[in-house]
């Protein structure tokens, strides 16, 4: 059998694909995509029998994704959705992994898929619960930060912060107006901004995509962003450089 992992944190990715081939090395991993657009163009070219899809990916979420699958490809949710709203779909042919995911769970979600089903009824399945899924598992992304100036600590809004970036033991709130400090890392502020408005462009920086100005190409390759409220220039590592190929 063929596979494909769709996530756009690659370090996620590589664990998933190294522990699938401890728990099932006859499997074969034709392509790792780190978008919705990158995944559909390796299902088309591929044809895998399994798509391994996070469900929250920048440009195409990963229900998006599996509205598109060929009628005999199975799919596996990678979510992190906590565990008392993914017990509710247990009992589907779906399956589901809960990041990050773990060896005893991915054995169990091999077990399901080596099984023999109805392509008919998958897709059924997956229909059904690509619906309750996005009627009833809304994200509910931050809003509000509460950010230390002095002695005081104030409530900054989320739409108002052009970027926030890593510095020492803090992360650096920058508005348009002022700069504040809180304690949130970056790794935990990924998870809980909206993704098609927070762009995470290096492993220290998480830019607000409405702030950009403009997207510059410099000698070797590397990318820099302007911005519209800040005279700051923000640097695009090469992980993060396919955000940018279609602009």
């Amino acid at each position: 059998m063929r596979a494909v992992i769709a996530d756009d944190e690659p370090e996620l990715a590589g664990h998933l694909q190294r522990e699938l081939g401890r728990v099932w090395p006859e499997l074969a991993i034709v392509g790792v995509a780190r978008n919705g657009p990158e995944a559909l163009d390796l299902l088309e070219r591929e044809r895998p029998d399994v798509a391994f899809l996070d469900i929250r990916m920048p440009a195409m979420s990963g229900l998006d994704v599996a509205r598109r699958l060929p009628a005999d490809c199975r799919v596996v949710f990678v979510t992190a959705f906590d565990q008392y709203a993914v017990e509710a779909f247990e009992r589907e042919a779906v399956d589901y992994l809960l990041k990050p995911v773990s060896a005893e769970r991915l054995a169990r979600t091999v077990d399901r898929l080596r099984r023999p089903s109805a392509a008919g009824q998958d897709a059924t399945a997956l229909m059904e619960l690509l619906e309750r899924l996005r009627q009833a598992q809304q994200p509910e992304y931050l809003q509000w930060v509460r950010a230390g100036l002095g002695e005081r600590v104030e409530l900054v809004a989320v739409d108002e912060v052009i970027y926030f970036h890593a510095s020492a033991k803090y992360t650096d709130v920058v508005t348009a107006e002022r700069e504040l400090s809180i304690r949130t890392p970056i790794k935990a502020l990924v998870q809980e901004l909206n993704p098609q408005t927070f762009w995470q462009i290096h492993r220290a920086t998480i830019v607000n995509v409405r702030e950009i100005a403009a997207v510059h190409r410099e000698f070797g390759g590397r990318l820099t962003l302007t911005l519209k409220g800040r005279p700051d220039q923000l640097t695009v590592s090469r992980a993060f450089a396919y955000r940018f190929r279609q602009m």
